[in-house]
């Protein structure tokens, strides 16, 4: 294997007479090389997206939300809040309600999701309160003139609020008349601005205490929706069914899985397009592989036929060959892994691409580049090289040293 290994390395390096087959060489190793690093990088973009607004979502949103099946909303959450937070790996669990309701500002008016809260429960199951950019939290119970509201960042701005400013919302979901629902308004004072980092949550939610809410929308003491968090994201299908049985057959159980699985699957997708397209490159390079040996055992019929008459088996002479290939992927796979997790670690530090939010609900595109992809990316650039070398190296050894040496 050592002779095979030097004999390999002493055929890459570059000869005056072989300027052809060193110039290919180089391409293969470029080849292999710009695979490596196209592939390092996709992947860290489908990862930093992926992961990105995963923590987003789960920072700002709960978990499991346990809900009416008919819609008729939950009337018993003060009953079934105490019994959801006893689940194992539950960590906090909220009534909330939500209404869609139009906003009214000094600049514009925008439509917006108002959410209902109880202040003792809600920081249990989201960190899109954590922080207030300005104002309190506690500030939504005041009791005395109007009430509070918590706007997201995106949307005081684009309406024109600020902190203590007034500002108006109507709902067309009021209370019920024998003619139908009527129109509500209600006057607000904005006693917090908060920013979870993910544009829709900024650019259209809004937190109000939870009778406020009921009063502006029309219901009693009803919730829509239980908001639970868990301490393990990756045990919401058990706690989801454990619920349900908690909650009784009216009640159903949505993972954060199931409400964002449109998104999750495009992930999924991406990735898979990635792998098809990144592996059409890696191909291409095993092409090049391949006829650089072809070449390369061409141009070297004389040096075969002389190791072969002085004692080199048949296995040694393939795996000269054999060694050129894997040589030429795993250099190529170092320079790639190196180009590609640099490249990762800059954009990412210094936010290189820039995004539209409104569009992409990132400011930028995040890198996240995984040490463990690096170990299958770079395995699967040597497989396809070591797969080029096969045929070069078997027709090597077919080579008969009498026919080669006759006319020397």
């Amino acid at each position: 294997m050592n002779f095979s290994l030097f004999v390999a390395a002493r055929y890459l390096r570059a000869r005056r007479k072989e300027a052809v087959i060193s110039i290919i060489t180089l391409i293969s190793v470029a080849g292999v090389a710009a695979g490596v690093m196209a592939l390092v990088v996709a992947l860290a973009i489908n990862n930093g997206f992926r992961s990105t607004l995963q923590r987003a979502l789960l920072n700002a949103t709960a978990h499991i939300n346990v809900e009416e099946k008919e819609n008729a909303g939950i009337t018993e959450w003060p009953v079934l809040v105490p019994r959801l937070q006893r689940i194992p790996h539950v960590v906090g669990a909220a009534p909330v309600l939500y209404g869609t309701v139009m906003l009214t500002g000094p600049t514009q008016s925008q439509f917006a999701q108002l959410k209902g809260i109880e202040t003792q429960y809600q920081p249990k199951v989201s960190d899109a309160l954590a922080s207030l950019k300005s104002g309190s939290l506690e500030a939504l119970n005041r009791t005395g003139g109007l009430p509070g509201i918590i706007l997201g960042s995106k949307l005081a701005a684009d309406t024109g609020m600020i902190l203590n400013g007034k500002v108006t919302l109507y709902s067309s979901q009021g209370p019920l008349t024998p003619f139908g629902d009527r129109p509500s308004m209600q006057r607000f004072v904005v006693v917090g601005i908060f920013e979870s980092g993910f544009y829709d949550i900024d650019d259209h939610w809004a937190y109000a205490s939870l009778p406020t809410v009921q009063r502006l929308l029309g219901y009693t003491d009803v919730v829509n929706s239980i908001e639970m968090k868990l301490d393990d994201i990756f045990q919401t299908a058990q706690v989801a069914r454990e619920a349900e049985k908690v909650a009784g057959p009216k009640y159903a159980a949505i993972t954060w899985q199931d409400q964002n699985k449109p998104l999750l699957n495009a992930f999924k997708s991406e990735r898979i397009v990635t792998w098809i397209t990144i592996g059409l490159i890696e191909m291409v390079a095993g092409l090049n592989i391949f006829i650089t040996l072809v070449m390369m055992v061409m141009e070297k019929y004389r040096d075969i036929a002389v190791l072969m008459s002085m004692g080199a088996r048949n296995s040694q002479i393939r795996w000269i060959f054999m060694m050129q290939g894997v040589l030429i992927g795993a250099v190529g796979s170092t320079i790639g892994l190196a180009v590609g997790y640099t490249l990762c670690h800059f954009a990412d530090k210094y936010r290189w691409i820039k995004l539209d939010q409104s569009i992409y609900a990132l400011a930028f595109v995040p890198f996240e580049p995984r040490a463990l992809d690096a170990v299958w990316i770079a395995g699967g650039a040597i497989l396809v090289s070591f797969l080029a070398t096969i045929y070069p190296a078997r027709r090597a050894t077919t080579i008969t040293p009498a026919e080669v040496l006759r006319y020397e």
